[in-house]
């Protein structure tokens, strides 16, 4: 690779990492189209809890995965909201980067060896005219 090719890996990578661990604090707060459309014709207290009302929303149970560190786009165990979700933001990059690039190098091209060209030079597993080779030397008559 060449130094502007890592250059602008890494630029990409800061970037990347910025906008998970800064800037995705500023996600807006609100439902979105499907959260609203499931929370339509309940109504919530101050803590956004269903307290009356009939809504979709009313069968939603926690998902099996809720338990797991990373879960609810934050760090399980960190109280600060802000540092949670900044946090789960830059691991998630850094997984998603790790794997990209195992990935990548699993795949990558790999050098020949022999002749450069990558081809069997003669002689080398290939019959020659002569040899009786690939042919029965005895005829069944």
């Amino acid at each position: 690779m060449t130094k502007r090719s890592w250059g602008f890996i890494v630029g990409g990578l800061l970037v990347a990492l910025l906008l998970a661990g800064v800037v995705s604090n500023f996600a807006s707060p609100h439902p979105d189209g499907l959260d609203s459309s499931l929370r339509r014709g309940c109504t919530f207290d101050a803590e956004d809890n269903i307290t009356g009302g009939d809504c979709p929303a009313r069968a939603a149970k926690d998902h099996e995965l809720a338990d797991l560190p990373l879960a609810d786009y934050g760090v399980k165990g960190i109280d600060n909201a802000y540092l949670s979700t900044g946090l789960s933001g830059v691991a998630g990059i850094l997984l998603t980067f790790g794997v990209g690039v195992g990935a990548f190098w699993l795949v990558r091209r790999r050098p020949t060896t022999g002749t450069g060209a990558g081809t069997p030079t003669a002689g080398a597993g290939t019959p020659t005219a002569g040899t009786g080779a690939g042919t029965p030397t005895d005829s069944a008559g």
